[in-house]
């Protein structure tokens, strides 16, 4: 395995313009300050490009940031896409100086390679990506390995010191739990937050406000709400519903149809909630969301505010 360490993006794709823009793998609005943007995406539809990590055996989706052609809309984050790894492969190893990263595992198992360290790696298994630190993951298993990667920009002038041990976890081991402004048919699971958390199951990063997942129940939903000063990611891991994701001139909400492997980016701002589709006796949907501030604009509460998500 290869290894490359970096400063900055790593790689620059020229955005398209306009108020609206759609294509094959694109959905997206811009519209004016009353009414933010947002950029849907479903990975099926996404073709593979190359990062650092890329490799003959590691094949990469950008969904959001380098490599998808709104790379300049999306402000506080550098990578969100999908890493397949092949039976016996391996992708290459990676560093950044002013990048922080997760990896999270949406199916298969493997290794994951942190360092001077190989530790087994599985389903739901997630790990903060430190400066400085090489990383990468190789398959040693007959199936497909797929992740999620993201990578986050340091401003200049933070200081992100690396953990002091790897930072890893399992979503399966996170406590459940219900919070009071989004009603009860969701259960949400605090996976990662800043270093001052003392809510999330790792306090781990410095630009990462929150990583949680939600579980809806039948015909449950996320109420619509609005971050004034953080960006937004959902990716469906499970199921179908329908995505908000802003509002009209009236004030009405706007949904989208969404299913397992859509991804919507929420610009601050934006509306954003969730309806899920799923009935009685069908297993509940399920959504990956990560939340990050607008680079130069703190973020809107305490990392130790549960009352919002």
């Amino acid at each position: 395995m290869g290894a490359t360490t970096r400063r900055g993006i790593p790689g620059k794709i020229a955005v398209a313009g306009g108020v609206w823009l759609t294509c094959i793998t694109v959905a997206s609005m811009f519209a004016s300050a009353a009414n933010p943007a947002f950029l849907k995406r479903s990975v099926c539809q996404i073709q593979e490009q190359s990062i650092d990590l890329s490799s003959r055996t590691a094949h990469y989706k950008p969904i959001f940031g380098v490599g998808d052609p709104n790379v300049e809309d999306v402000k506080g984050i550098v990578l969100f896409g999908e890493l397949t790894v092949e039976p016996a492969g391996s992708s290459k190893m990676a560093s950044y100086e002013d990048i922080e990263g997760v990896f999270f595992i949406l199916a298969g198992s493997g290794v994951l390679h942190y360092g001077q360290e190989k530790v087994p790696i599985k389903h739901n298994d997630f790990v903060y990506l430190p400066l400085g630190v090489e990383h990468g993951i190789s398959n040693q298993s007959e199936k497909p390995l797929r992740l999620l990667v993201m990578g986050f920009k340091i401003p200049a002038g933070v200081e992100a010191p690396p953990t002091p041990e790897r930072m890893m976890a399992n979503a399966d081991n996170v406590p459940p739990q219900v919070l009071a402004s989004h009603g009860p048919t969701t259960q949400f699971k605090l996976l990662m937050g800043t270093t001052k958390s003392k809510r999330d199951k790792l306090a781990a990063a410095q630009q990462i406000n929150s990583l949680f997942l939600m579980d809806f129940a039948a015909g449950g939903t996320n109420i619509p709400h609005r971050h004034k000063k953080e960006e937004e990611i959902y990716y469906v891991l499970r199921g179908h519903g329908d995505m908000v994701a802003g509002n009209s001139a009236a004030k009405k909400e706007i949904r989208y149809p969404s299913q397992q492997g859509d991804a919507f980016y929420f610009a601050s701002g934006t509306l954003i909630g969730f309806y899920s589709g799923m009935e009685n006796g069908e297993q509940h949907a399920q959504i990956l969301a990560v939340r990050w501030p607008v680079p130069s604009v703190k973020s809107e509460k305490s990392p130790d505010d549960v009352g919002k998500k």
